[in-house]
């Protein structure tokens, strides 16, 4: 049965226009992206079936486009249109840390960190550079590394700190094996960078490290 043979009521457009987003399921947010079902079948079942496919959401958002297409009744303008989704999440995202914004929480840091570097296939060292308001200056890649590291030279971050006048910093970098949880050298690298740091009086708020399924704060852990 096609949705529009539905209620008004049970229709997932209808329900988001009525309710907002949030009350809605994946499947029903998928439903609404993907517009249209296969044969005998609603556009909301097409998308229950494509989350047990690849197993949930984010592993459906992730799959690439020869994984994606080889699904019987996708092609390359359902891809495109789920990408398209993604990257105006992280350009929405992205706007909210822009230039002079003052941070309003860790989520809002940790979803952005988590779109910048979760899928990355090679370790990323970055950094979120803030004024003495804690306000947005600018989010850089600092060091780009491996699948098993990347190289960071506290020299060159205390010289970039200087360069761009921060007064705070909040560093990330990703894990591509997936596991968030911080190794000694991480630990090591960070107290390098908070003493460095230090000496020119830069504040080193926050350490994130982005797996697969989550991106660990220092600062709440205690680590710094």
């Amino acid at each position: 049965m096609s949705i529009r043979d539905w209620p008004r009521a049970e229709r997932p457009r209808e329900r988001l226009l009525s309710a907002g987003a949030s009350g809605l399921s994946d499947a029903e947010l998928l439903a609404i992206m993907l517009r249209s079902g296969l044969p005998g079948s609603s556009a909301v079942d097409k998308a229950r079936q494509l989350l047990v496919t690849f197993g949930d959401l984010r592993r459906l958002l992730d799959a690439d486009r020869q994984a994606f297409c080889a699904v019987h009744g996708l092609g390359d303008a359902s891809w495109a249109q789920l990408q398209a989704a993604l990257e105006l999440s992280r350009r929405y995202l992205l706007g909210r840390l822009t230039r002079g914004r003052v941070l309003g929480s860790p989520a809002e840091v940790r979803q952005f960190l988590q779109l910048k570097l979760r899928c990355l296939p090679h370790e990323v060292f970055s950094c979120l550079f803030l004024d003495n308001q804690h306000a947005v200056i600018g989010y850089e890649e600092l060091f780009r590394g491996t699948i098993d590291g990347a190289s960071v030279y506290p020299r060159e971050v205390v010289k970039r700190c200087l360069a761009i006048n921060a007064a705070a910093v909040i560093f990330a970098h990703n894990h591509p094996s997936g596991v968030a949880e911080p190794s000694q050298a991480d630990q090591r690298l960070t107290q390098r960078l908070k003493a460095a740091l230090a000496t020119v009086d830069i504040r080193v708020l926050d350490h994130f490290v982005v797996g697969e399924a989550e991106a660990l704060s220092f600062a709440e852990r205690g680590l710094l």
